[in-house]
């Protein structure tokens, strides 16, 4: 079912800092911010040879990283996204297995613009999960 790593995405406090730190001491190269209202954050993309680095900051007091930001105000990993052929027959198969979809369980568009879902951290030992159709 799942297909290759898509992204880890890492919240941090201060997605300029955290950019700035990305393209000028390590050298990536890094997207332009996109704020994605709809999920309650601004996210920048690290572009990899074989992957991305999501750099999330919250966008708002209701944004779903606050409270993962107020518990670690440095930021830190946040979730790991993996692609899937079919979103909907994934999630089928996951909710049939007893996996817990996060939100309303309809997949919504994310930040490259195809359906995603998160997965529920503890059916996972303790990583949310992401997961995007290709």
């Amino acid at each position: 079912m799942l297909g290759r790593l898509n992204h880890v995405a890492i919240a941090v406090p201060d997605l300029a800092v955290a950019t700035a730190t990305y393209r000028d001491v390590l050298g990536a190269r890094v997207s332009q911010a996109q704020a994605l209202p709809e999920h309650g954050v601004t996210v920048v993309f690290v572009e990899l040879g074989n992957t991305k680095v999501e750099l999330l900051e919250a966008l708002g007091e209701n944004s779903p990283i606050a409270g993962f930001l107020e518990k670690n105000p440095a930021g830190g990993m946040h979730h790991i996204c993996y692609e899937v052929e079919d979103i909907t027959v994934a999630r089928d198969r996951l909710a049939a297995s007893g996996a817990r979809i996060l939100g309303d369980g309809e997949p919504k568009i994310g930040a490259h613009g195809k359906p995603v879902l998160f997965l529920h951290p503890k059916d996972f030992h303790g990583t949310l999960v992401e997961l995007e159709q290709v």
